[in-house]
Formats: C-alpha cells, sequence, structure tokens
C-alpha cells in the first residue's frame, strides 16, 4: 500500500559514501537544469542564458571536486543515489519540463534550488551525531551557499542594469501576450455579450431564477467556445504569443467571470433589487475593462472609455428594450 515511501532511505540510515554519492547526483542534476534553462531563455534573453550557462559550469566544478573525493576515499565505484531514493530530502518540482516559462519564474525557481540544498545540509548538519559526517554535511552546506554568492556575482557582472531592464521589459511584453491580453479579451467578450439575453430574460421574465439559469448557461457556454477558440487559433510558435493552453485558459476562465459577474444578483429573489445591482455589477466590469485596456495596452483611457462603456451601455440598452417590448 505505501510502496513509494516503504523503499525510500531515510538520511539518517545513510553512509558518508551514500551521502557523497547523493551530493554528485544532486550537483549533476542541478547543472542539467540550470543549462535546460540557458536554453529556454537564449533566444529572447541571451545575457540571463549567459548567467545560467556560467552557473552549470559552476555545478560541474564542484560535482569534479566531489568525485575526485569519493575516489579518493570510496574508490571509483559510486552508489546510484539520488533525492528520489532519500526519504525527506528536499524534493524539486520539475518546472524545467514546463514549456514557456517566464523569465522571472525561472530566476526565482534557480533562487530556491540553491536556497532548499544550503539549508538542508544546514539541517542534516545539526541532526548528525557523527563527526566525519557532521563535516561532510557542513561543508556541503558551505558549498551551496557559496553557489548562491557566486550566482549573485554572475549576474551582476554579465546582467547589467541595462540588460537586465531590457530582458525585463521582454517578460513584461510576453506577460502581456500570453496571460493580458486573451484575459482582456475574454473578459470583454463575456462582460459585453452577455448583457443583452441575460437584460433580455430579465425584463420579459421577471422572474430571478430563470435569469440566472439563462446568465450561468451563456457565460459557461462562451468561456468554453472562448478558450478552445483561442488554443486553436494561434499555437505561439510564430507570433510568440507563448502556449496555447495558458492563452485558452486565460481568455476561457474570464469570458466566464465576465458573464456570471452580472448574473449572479440574479440569485436574490427580488427583482428589482437583483436587477439595481447587476446594472451597478455592469458598470463596474465595464470601467475595469476600459482600465485594464490602458494600464497594459496602453489603449488612451478616453478611447477605451469610448470603445467599452458606452458599447457595452448600448449593448446593455438593447437587451433592456428587447425584454420590455
Amino acid at each position: 500500500m505505501f510502496y513509494g515511501f516503504s523503499n525510500r532511505r531515510r538520511f539518517a540510515d545513510l553512509s558518508e559514501q551514500e551521502i557523497l554519492a547523493l551530493a554528485i547526483s544532486a550537483e549533476e542534476d542541478d547543472a542539467s537544469i540550470y543549462r535546460t534553462f540557458a536554453e529556454r531563455l537564449r533566444t529572447d534573453f541571451p545575457d540571463s542564458a549567459t548567467v545560467f550557462d556560467a552557473m552549470a559550469a559552476e555545478e560541474d566544478n564542484h560535482r569534479r571536486r566531489l568525485i575526485d573525493l569519493h575516489a579518493e576515499r570510496f574508490g571509483k565505484v559510486i552508489p546510484l543515489i539520488r533525492r528520489e531514493h532519500v526519504a525527506g530530502f528536499y524534493a524539486r518540482k520539475p518546472i524545467w519540463l514546463t514549456e514557456n516559462l517566464g523569465l522571472d519564474r525561472i530566476r526565482a525557481e534557480a533562487s530556491a534550488m540553491e536556497n532548499a540544498a544550503h539549508h538542508f545540509y544546514i539541517k542534516a548538519a545539526q541532526r548528525s551525531s557523527d563527526p566525519a559526517t557532521r563535516k561532510l554535511l557542513g561543508d556541503l552546506a558551505a558549498a551551496e551557499a557559496g553557489h548562491e554568492a557566486r550566482a549573485d556575482a554572475l549576474t551582476a557582472k554579465t546582467l547589467t542594469p541595462e540588460a537586465r531592464e531590457v530582458e525585463d521589459e521582454r517578460a513584461h511584453r510576453q506577460f502581456v501576450l500570453t496571460w493580458v491580453q486573451p484575459g482582456l479579451a475574454g473578459l470583454m467578450d463575456g462582460s459585453v455579450s452577455t448583457l443583452a439575453p441575460i437584460f433580455a430574460v430579465a425584463f420579459a421574465t421577471q422572474d430571478t431564477w430563470t435569469t440566472f439559469l439563462v446568465g450561468l448557461a451563456a457565460s459557461v457556454g462562451a468561456g468554453i467556445s472562448m478558450g478552445f477558440t483561442e488554443a486553436a487559433s494561434d499555437d505561439g510558435q510564430l507570433s510568440g504569443r507563448g502556449s496555447p493552453i495558458k492563452r485558452g485558459i486565460a481568455a476561457g476562465v474570464m469570458t466566464t467571470i465576465g458573464g456570471l459577474g452580472h448574473a449572479m444578483p440574479y440569485l436574490i429573489p427580488q427583482f428589482g433589487l437583483a436587477t439595481a445591482i447587476a446594472i451597478a455589477v455592469v458598470f463596474v466590469e465595464l470601467w475595469a475593462i476600459a482600465w485594464i485596456q490602458n494600464r497594459y495596452m496602453e489603449t488612451p483611457f478616453w478611447r477605451a472609455t469610448l470603445q467599452v462603456v458606452v458599447g457595452g451601455a448600448l449593448v446593455l440598452a438593447a437587451g433592456i428594450l428587447i425584454g420590455t417590448g
């Protein structure tokens, strides 16, 4: 029943040779991860890619030193032991397998990798009662701290403030293209396209529950449609807009939210109160869309207001007129 756990070794049960072998495999894994990050960043963020190349080379150097130490103390045959074989050893999510990672996420992951290893070895050394093992773990902790300091030095040397500013601007643009733009399109579609049917049903039936069901169906349906349309329209390879799955999720979720915003008030049984709140929510949604367009898409506020608020108000009025007619 607990097969995966019962076959993992406790860290306290490892010999000094096994601890050294574990350190060697961890250094090898980290070097490979840093090279993966470098390849992901090389096209759009060459300066950051250079930093990760240098960090990978540092990990290779530490791995060679550890191998030399192992050969001197225990021989050339290194036991096969990895972090997933040891209970309680710090785990790392395979974030490097994720496509289209953002620059800030990669930087944060690299920092977390070094910090996790450093603190793990410190705590492991404190729990060890064997002097030789305690010294070895302490040396490894110092090495990990040195990695972090070296990474900072490499970043300061390679990634100048000007280069950092250029790369941050590219990362912001990628965030806008992958998340903000499709999310904004979805919010606009959900908020505006569902206005007419929801308010037409509301004023035609004056039944809050029926209105809510129509609004729920329209919102969810529009969200599914918008999400699949966004994901299928562009794979992001040529346009550079990022993962189609991420864009589809952003568009689909925000479309649904946009429609549900003015459908939810109709859970209130009193028709007049529900309608007043729904209309207020509509104007909040429209102003929010105008603000997002101005903030992230650099659309002049007056133009965004004219396009969204005035257009939405006309759709709202059309729905009310149809429902009352």
